[in-house]
């Protein structure tokens, strides 16, 4: 009697042996479906708003004007692009509001007299867009970064510090659009810890 019960565990125990290494291929599978990062849903643009007024940009540094140049990049990018149309506030969907929040010229490198001859140049700007109708905040996006490194003018290959700023409002107006059209995660803002002290 203990033979045959005997045989009987040997023959059970033999099947198990056999089914144990798909086990070791399956667990990772259950351990991954389990464990699965949470990954929020995208947030896209309404498909009420079709068209936008893009307001003269807030300018909460001491650079004056650069509000009007930002604007202007950031229109002439929404129009050249198509998808939304341009128009006066009285007639869009949606309206852009944005502020330039900081303005910090950093130095990078100094020739044999200490003189600077490259700076990183970074704006930040906060930007949202507002339902006209619900008079709601669709999204908003703070700190959005506009950086860029150059060489001084008088280095070969230079260029002005104003030529810098043009680069950068393309560069942001492409951000912004970006950011409407592909909706949230398309661009961030960066925390301010990054960027270096005002030098305004």
């Amino acid at each position: 009697m203990r033979q045959v019960q005997s045989s009987e565990f040997r023959v059970q125990s033999s099947k198990w042996f056999y089914l144990l290494p798909f086990t070791f291929y399956l667990l990772p599978a259950f351990i991954g479906c389990s464990s699965a990062p949470y990954t929020p849903a995208p947030q896209v643009l309404p498909q009420n708003i079709r068209k936008v007024a893009i307001e003269t940009f807030k300018n909460s540094t001491v650079y004056y004007g650069m509000e009007e140049k930002l604007t202007l990049a950031a229109t002439n990018e929404f129009i050249r692009d198509g998808r939304l149309e341009v128009v006066n506030p009285q007639e869009a969907d949606g309206i852009l509001r944005g502020e330039i929040t900081r303005y910090v010229l950093e130095p990078l490198t100094y020739d044999e007299n200490h003189v600077v001859k490259e700076y990183k140049l970074w704006i930040l700007v906060d930007i949202m867009l507002v339902d006209r109708l619900k008079n709601e905040v669709v999204w908003q996006e703070k700190n959005l970064e506009g950086n860029y490194r150059f060489f001084v003018s008088n280095i070969p290959g230079g260029i002005t510090e104003e030529e810098a700023r043009e680069i950068i409002w393309e560069k942001l107006a492409r951000a912004i659009l970006k950011r409407t059209i592909e909706g949230f995660g398309a661009v961030t803002g960066i925390s301010e810890k990054k960027v270096p002290p005002k030098t305004e």
